[in-house]
């Protein structure tokens, strides 16, 4: 049984940083690409970031380029989104997703499989 489970958000003010992690299961973490999108109430889900397999590549959306640091560790099955300096756009829903295809820019719909998603909400 497929598991992805998203850790980490919560409440931050502006200019604040925050950590998310996603903890996979029940499919071979080490050969999946892993992105993070995210989607605020009334909008589309918004690419955020993609890591290669080997975690030796890494592309942004160009809303958080400089900001945020997408980031893996195969041996724990997880991956990670280190968010810096904060803005109340940022405020959204974030889902880690597991793509076996690549992109440097993918679409929602070549995600293979989805987490729950975890609230980030930062105050101005």
């Amino acid at each position: 049984q497929v598991q992805l489970v998203e850790s980490g958000g919560g409440l931050v003010q502006a200019g604040g940083s925050l950590t998310l992690s996603c903890v996979a299961s029940g499919f071979p973490f080490s050969t999946y690409n892993m992105a993070w999108f995210r989607q605020a109430p009334g909008k589309e889900r918004e690419f955020v970031a993609i890591i290669t397999y080997s975690g030796h590549a890494t592309w942004y959306g160009g809303s958080v380029k400089g900001r945020f640091t997408i980031s893996r560790d195969n041996a724990k099955n997880t991956e990670y989104l280190q968010m810096t300096n904060l803005e109340p756009e940022d405020t959204a829903a974030y889902y880690c997703g597991a793509l076996f295809g690549f992109s440097a820019n993918p679409t929602p719909e070549m995600v293979d499989h989805w987490g729950q998603g975890t609230q980030v909400t930062v105050s101005s």
